[in-house]
């Protein structure tokens, strides 16, 4: 078929399918006929020379006039479509790649080629949604070997750019997650920049979270920084708070996470292959890494975390980093924020040294900063920490903050959301168990991190004794229909704060 015969012209129709790529057209479009297409077929399409696989459906209204093709919304922007624009229909084309994938089904060992192969088909596009989240539950769980892991993060790494800066030493820390709040990033950047250690912070989004560290930066700063002007902040002020997303770091795995988010998913293997190939490719040489662990937390037992403490060490030196990993106490959220201008609120509590700000928070920002330190023998053993609390308690680590937002192009104060409840104890006793996934999923429900400004303050650590009717912790919401859905969630969830 020519060219001419399979092409539409574009036509925005604003529908929001999350991550579906969904494709739309007309019923009586000569292409749906003699490409023998039906709905929910999987069509190649093809915008601006980029491809996508995307899912057809097809509408008998007058949504679409003759001659026109819609797209989600998801598609448009990754297809960087325009209105008016020309979009050519095909036949997808069989992936090879896809036989490494159901050799991974079957439990196979993958090499580093295979997983280049896999990975370079879905940073072009050619996979579908469905068949990248097979290869993303194919590697879940127990079913990547060490040597796959490593494998798997090379391949991650060269998949997109690579940051040079003109420092040799360069360096990073990040969490595995798994604990509402702990939003030490920010802090610790802030504290290790005034030291005059250059730590470019490319941070992602939330991915099973109610807030990951871009989401809360973006309440304070701009974080959709292009790699030019990533590399001015960070000449300048020697770190910066980024979203990883926008300058293609490791893009393979920006996708992956995008589908992982949707399934829930964010197992051991990938989370290491993600972390540690977004650090490889930011340029980072020295990187700590903390691991909380808890009940309740995204690692659940020592044991555990001394394996992921082990594999980050050894994958990061085989891509010449030194990696330390840190084991911290998982058992409850870390400051009282939870969600993103809540968690926001927290940090600039802490900088700005305020008598109510969360001593944990600022307790475990030093001792990250702290590592940091030692680490890249900035400071001697054990006194790190000592570094890091003068730095803070100064309020240089403050003005650095301030400096690097203004640099990134913005400095703005959170908002909390103008709908709130107060959850109360419905007896007296004393702070036993918090479920920290419970909460985040209650945080989650409220409409965090969509919507910015929703999300829970915590009143009650572990251990305050509590009066009937004190409030445990306050939800806000930006809509009535959200704020109705965590209230419905506690209907059935009695076990949130153990008192006894």
């Amino acid at each position: 078929m020519n060219s001419d015969s399979n092409t539409l012209t574009l036509r925005r129709i604003f529908i929001d399918t999350q991550i579906e790529h969904i494709v739309y057209m007309r019923k009586d479009c000569p292409i749906y006929k003699a490409e023998g297409f039906e709905s929910m077929s999987r069509v190649q399409i093809s915008v601006n020379n980029k491809f996508l696989v995307a899912s057809l459906n097809i509408v008998s209204n007058g949504l679409l006039d003759h001659g026109e093709a819609g797209l989600s919304e998801s598609a448009w922007h990754i297809l960087g479509a325009v209105e008016g624009g020309r979009i050519i229909f095909s036949h997808p084309a069989p992936v090879n790649s896809m036989q490494f994938v159901r050799a991974k089904i079957y439990g196979n060992v993958l090499s580093k080629y295979h997983f280049k192969e896999i990975l370079h088909d879905v940073v072009l596009g050619k996979y579908s949604n469905v068949e990248i989240s097979s290869f993303i539950t194919a590697c879940a769980g127990d079913h990547l070997s060490l040597e796959e892991i490593t494998a798997l993060t090379e391949a991650m790494v060269e998949s997109g750019q690579l940051l040079k800066w003109k420092s040799n030493m360069v360096v990073d820390k990040h969490c595995v997650g798994g604990l509402p709040g702990n939003r030490t990033t920010p802090l610790v950047v802030a504290i290790v920049a005034e030291a005059g250690l250059v730590i470019p912070k490319t941070s992602s989004r939330a991915i099973t979270s109610p807030a990951g560290t871009a989401d809360t930066m973006e309440t304070l700063t701009q974080v959709d920084l292009d790699l030019e002007q990533i590399t001015r902040v960070v000449e300048r002020e020697n770190g910066c708070f980024v979203w990883g997303g926008s300058v293609k770091l490791s893009p393979a795995d920006d996708i992956l996470i995008r589908i992982e988010r949707a399934l829930d998913i964010d197992s051991d293997g990938q989370m290491i292959a993600s972390v540690l190939s977004k650090k490889s490719a930011a340029g980072s040489t020295h990187v700590i890494i903390d691991i909380p662990v808890g009940k309740t937390a995204k690692v659940r037992t020592q044991e555990n975390a001394e394996k992921l403490k082990y594999y980050f060490k050894v994958v990061g030196s085989a891509l010449h980093m030194n990696v330390k990993a840190i084991i911290t106490d998982g058992s409850q959220p870390v400051g009282r924020g939870i969600g993103p201008a809540l968690e926001a609120l927290d940090i600039l509590s802490v900088l700005r040294n305020e008598s109510t700000a969360p001593q944990d928070l600022k307790n475990r920002a030093i001792l990250l900063a702290g590592e940091i330190f030692e680490l890249s023998n900035t400071s001697k053993p054990g006194e790190g920490q000592e570094l890091a609390s003068e730095i803070l308690s100064s309020g240089r680590a403050y003005a650095k903050f301030l400096s690097i937002c203004k640099a990134q192009g913005a400095i703005k104060e959170p908002q909390l959301a103008k709908l709130k409840v107060d959850v109360k104890a419905i007896r007296g006793g004393t702070i036993l168990e918090i479920n920290n996934r419970k909460l985040a999923k209650l945080a989650k429900l409220a409409g965090a991190p969509k919507a910015k400004s929703a999300g829970i303050l915590l009143h009650c650590p572990l251990g305050k004794k509590v009066q009937e009717n004190d409030v445990l912790y306050t939800i806000y919401a930006e809509e009535t229909g959200e704020l109705n859905y965590a209230l419905d969630y506690l209907k059935v969830q009695t076990d949130i704060i153990l008192i006894a």
